[in-house]
């Protein structure tokens, strides 16, 4: 199964596929690829326990998504939700079941993050010959771009923000005289400079956001502060579209006036919303941000749901970490050392890309599945590997997410009034 899902990965993110000379061949490599997978994971003996809730909340929000078509007076819109999200589901369910191995976690990491460098390849190349191999020129006075899902530069800087942590993690192992941490160093200074390129406000907010958890963690929250706010400062003087970073500003203003318009969506259909996919069927642009594009469309009850599933994935981390790391057996301490190397690993990266959704509408990208497959099941090989973590129950935290989806709703409605007075001011 591993050598079928490697490759599936990279081609979801290389995506030789689209390219110009072979987009005209027809061939379903992708599919073909996914299909193998999991015929292999079927047949095979690696099939692990669904005991994790990520598993269970995915289907029933793709249930509720359905649904939210058939409420709005589209029936036959459900079964193309379904296929919609099908991909998604496969992936997360793949992923998870063979992130239960280390070993495996790291096979998928390092797929993800030498992706993510050709893909920064590429864009040097548009950068310097004003297009790249795949034919795809920079956009917006220069921003890189690349084909397919990530033909907008703030996908294609969500790609590098994850893998970025990644990196860091390969290089912190050592080995081979040193030169395995000076290739994981370098790619990930490649990536930042990727990220640069792309010119991305998000992006350049989620770097800051991931490097102010990591100080808070490792160093205190007085250091993160003070130090973020230095990183701030420098980050607004650099020649970049951060220096346009204002509430007034014609492309901020345009993201404040859709989060309104998803919560005017939301308070008119607050239980089931607009339906998925509908949200552009009453305004002109997409929500540019993917809280408000799930509360608009599937109200709270889709909402709550994938609020739950992405926010088991940012706890689970965090439980590992709140653990204490000092054991008296030394090869446990070493074992236990690097279960938390990987828990920060996926907790900077779950950061990364929910400060750049925060400003998009990626609710429902293979990425964020991919990302959400791989926290998944690692956690359930912690589990495995470790008695004492906790297991997670939607039966028994439902109401907590249930004030928490409400609270965040009532938080994004006063984000979006304030925003306005700024804008006006």
């Amino acid at each position: 199964m591993m050598l079928f899902l490697l490759v599936w990965l990279a081609l979801v993110l290389i995506r030789p596929q689209e390219y110009p000379a072979l987009v005209d061949l027809g061939i379903p490599i992708l599919p073909i690829a996914m299909l193998g997978a999991l015929g292999a994971w079927a047949l095979g003996s690696g099939r692990r326990p669904f005991r994790q809730p990520t598993y269970l909340l995915l289907v029933v929000f793709i249930v509720i998504g359905m649904f939210t078509m058939v409420v709005n007076g589209w029936a036959g819109g459900a079964i193309s939700r379904f296929m919609h999200f099908l991909p998604a589901l496969i992936a997360l369910v793949l992923i998870a079941q063979a992130g239960h191995s280390p070993k495996n976690m790291l096979r998928m990491m390092w797929v993800i993050a030498l992706c993510a460098l050709v893909l920064t390849i590429h864009g040097i190349e548009q950068v310097k010959l004003g297009q790249g191999w795949t034919g795809m020129p920079t956009v917006q006075d220069g921003r890189i771009q690349y084909v397919g899902i990530f033909s907008d530069p703030n996908d294609l800087a969500m790609l590098f923000i994850i893998a970025i942590p990644m990196t860091l993690l390969m290089g912190g192992r050592g080995g081979a005289m040193g030169l395995r941490r000076l290739f994981w160093w370098s790619v990930a200074v490649a990536l930042l400079y990727g990220v640069y390129l792309t010119d991305s406000r998000g992006s350049f907010l989620a770097v800051m956001a991931m490097a102010g958890v990591w100080l808070w963690l490792r160093r205190g929250l007085l250091v993160a502060g003070t130090l973020g706010a230095a990183g701030m400062a420098v980050l607004m003087a650099l020649p970049t579209r951060m220096q346009e970073l204002d509430a007034g500003e014609s492309s901020a203003y345009g993201r404040i006036e859709t989060w309104y318009d998803g919560i005017q969506m939301f308070l008119a259909n607050p239980v089931f919303g607009v339906g998925v996919g509908n949200f552009t069927e009453h305004t002109f642009l997409t929500a540019h941000n993917s809280f408000v594009l799930v509360l608009a469309e599937t109200g709270i009850v889709g909402y709550t749901v994938w609020l739950a599933m992405v926010g088991y994935c940012v706890l689970m981390p965090v439980m590992v970490l709140r653990l204490p790391a000092e054991m008296e057996d030394p090869e446990h301490q070493v074992a236990w050392a690097e279960e938390r190397r990987m828990a920060m690993t996926l907790l900077i990266s779950m950061v990364g890309f929910f400060a750049c959704a925060f400003f998009l509408s990626r609710s429902y990208v293979i990425l964020l599945y991919i990302l959400l497959g791989l926290v998944t099941g690692w956690y359930g090989g912690a589990q495995e590997r470790w008695a004492g973590l906790p297991a997670f129950s939607v039966q028994r935290d439902w109401f907590k997410w249930c004030v928490a989806s409400l609270g965040s709703a009532i938080a994004l409605w006063l984000v979006v009034k304030v925003l306005f007075v700024m804008a006006a001011s």
